[in-house]
């Protein structure tokens, strides 16, 4: 070892990397910490890793590679096992005929070389990188920052011949809270894996001879797991403890929330228990506190959209609704407006069913209809508390309605969403809950009717040219397309293969001008209302959407997938 250890450093010397001094400096060190002769020239800094192992590359005749930004095709990574290269601490570089080129951080490590080749069928070749660097490759490539994967834990339970019960395992978890467990291992493993790859909700679905563990990513579900059946009990029974949800209870709806830190950030997971045919189905909406602090030029406005939105949220009194379906970006939005508008001078109160995040500063209240506690109530309630800026959840029914309407007749600014397809139905939909035509005139200041859609993936996207279908449904003319320069992620680690990662909003807003006033008394159909609006330079979900592909911020099929150009785009 000590010859292979002095070899090493003849090439450092050689180089004049480092002198004979620093040498013997850190050979002491090394024995006195009990630590490796590189590790220890590192931890003296008088060389960085990479240097170290590229000195060690050269003495062992073989290629050194620094895996910082490197990209490894999907294809090669699936050869290896992730169980093998994690136990290893290796990474498959790139397959060219029967030779694997193998990343490891030991290229004197026959014995898990010769170990590879008889897995893989395959003549390995070794490639050095730093060990740091091989283990960050392991968990992007492989989606798992902890040290054991939810892979490895099932293939643990599928090779365990244990079976349990659904009395026993109910009692073994709720009588110790024992992190070492391996259900609560595996449970914990499935919330943090999740929140690492930037998962919005898991979902856990019985069927008859399996359990489906499912991920929202950038709003699409990805098939995670296919968990054994005999798990499901087990799992709910822990997600329940962790959500301080009744365990003996399986034939009602059930609600909770678990709160996690993960990596030091802190996460809210919103748990909703259904009863299905195959047992209880469950969904967990992860609220990271962090998201919520979104500045409003990041939520995707255009800049005249911007400017509108700015003067609209900075006015004394009136209605401000957003609309869109669930999963929309709409509270995302209307938070970032408190955000901007919560100051020490301003007293805002909101209305939630239920809180979604805590926001600092802010009176929030929530929903409790089992003691009649309802929007309507606590917006009555609140009044009394002289607020400047009321937020109502969401509008439901005409009592609600009616006394928001009041409230911003009343000097109030009130933001609240409704559940509408586009800005122009939002007064359609006001009118059919009850309230009189007058009142929405007078008291609604602007709608606005949002959706959200995929962003091209920074790291790989590149220019491509929509297919003629897409262009005429989305009505792009050919000088437009000469002018722009839409773009397409093509797929790579950093997306996970789907040429997208993150989300932007889409925007129709709507402001109430006198000519809209005048159609919102005269209750004319929702038509006349958005075409009226597009002739006062209203941009529709659908135009906003094609100006971001044509920025080259999304696709045109991420827009026309999100909102039907047969429903938006009307003759003015």
């Amino acid at each position: 070892m000590a010859k292979a250890r002095g070899d090493f450093t003849d090439t450092l010397l050689r180089r004049k990397q480092i002198s004979p001094d620093q040498l013997v400096e850190a050979e002491s060190t090394a024995a006195a910490g009990g630590i490796k002769l590189q590790d220890a020239l590192v931890k003296l800094q008088y060389l960085t890793a990479n240097e170290v192992m590229t000195a060690i590359a050269e003495h062992h005749g073989v290629q050194f590679i620094d895996l910082a930004d490197l990209e490894i095709p999907k294809s090669v990574i699936e050869l290896v096992p992730e169980s093998v290269a994690r136990e290893n601490v290796v990474l498959p570089l790139s397959l060219e005929g029967n030779v694997l080129k193998v990343i490891t951080a030991d290229p004197a490590n026959y014995d898990t070389i010769q170990k590879l080749q008889f897995i893989l069928n395959k003549d390995v070749v070794p490639v050095l990188a730093v060990q740091e660097q091989i283990q960050e490759a392991i968990n992007r490539n492989y989606g798992q920052t902890e040290t054991e994967s939810v892979d490895s834990m099932l293939v643990e339970f599928t090779d365990t011949a244990i079976e349990f019960t659904q009395t026993e395992a109910v009692s073994t978890l709720a009588a110790a809270d024992d992190s070492d467990a391996p259900v609560v291992k595996l449970c914990n493993l499935i919330i943090q894996e999740a929140i690492n790859l930037r998962a919005s909700d898991i979902h856990i679905e019985p069927f008859a001879d399996r359990v489906r563990v499912r991920y929202r990513i950038d709003g699409v579900l990805v098939d995670r797991d296919k968990v054994a059946r005999r798990l499901l009990a087990p799992m709910l029974s822990r997600f329940k403890i962790m959500g301080s949800i009744d365990i003996s209870e399986k034939r009602r709806p059930q609600d909770g929330r678990i709160k996690m830190s993960v990596g030091g950030k802190h996460f809210d997971l919103r748990v909703s228990m259904l009863p299905s045919v195959h047992g209880q189905s469950a969904v967990m909406r992860i609220l990271d506190r962090g998201n919520i602090q979104v500045n409003i030029r990041e939520l995707g406005f255009s800049e005249e959209d911007y400017i509108r939105f700015q003067n609209i949220i900075k006015r004394p009194n009136g209605i401000f609704l957003v609309t869109g379906p669930t999963g929309s970006g709409k509270t995302t939005t209307l938070y970032s407006a408190l955000n901007e508008l919560n100051r020490p001078d301003r007293k805002i109160i909101t209305a939630e069913d239920p809180v979604e995040y805590y926001l600092p500063g802010i009176n929030q209240v929530e929903v409790k209809h089992g003691i009649g506690l309802n929007f309507a109530r606590i917006i009555r309630a609140m009044l009394r508390q002289a607020p400047n800026i009321i937020l109502v959840g969401e509008i439901r029914d005409k009592e609600t309605a009616e006394i928001a309407v009041q409230a911003s007749l009343t000097g109030h600014l009130v933001f609240s969403t409704l559940h509408t397809n586009d800005a122009p139905s939002a007064i359609t939909r006001l009118a059919d809950i009850g309230v009189q035509p007058f009142l929405i005139a007078s008291s609604v200041i602007a709608i606005m009717a949002q959706r959200l859609v995929r962003v091209n993936c920074v790291k790989c996207k590149e220019p491509y040219m929509p297919q003629q279908q897409e262009l005429r449904q989305a009505g792009i003319q050919p000088e437009q397309l000469a002018k722009s320069s839409p773009m397409k992620g093509r797929g790579c680690n950093h997306c996970r293969g789907t040429g997208f990662r993150g989300r932007q909003g889409i925007f129709e807003m709507m402001r109430m001008t006198s000519v809209i006033r005048e159609l919102t008394f005269a209750q004319a159909p929702t038509q006349e209302i958005r075409r009226k609006a597009r002739a006062t330079n209203m941009r529709t979900l659908l135009e906003d959407g094609i100006l971001k592909v044509l920025k080259g911020t999304t696709t045109l099929d991420e827009v026309l997938s999100t909102c039907h150009a047969e429903l938006i785009t009307v003759d003015v």
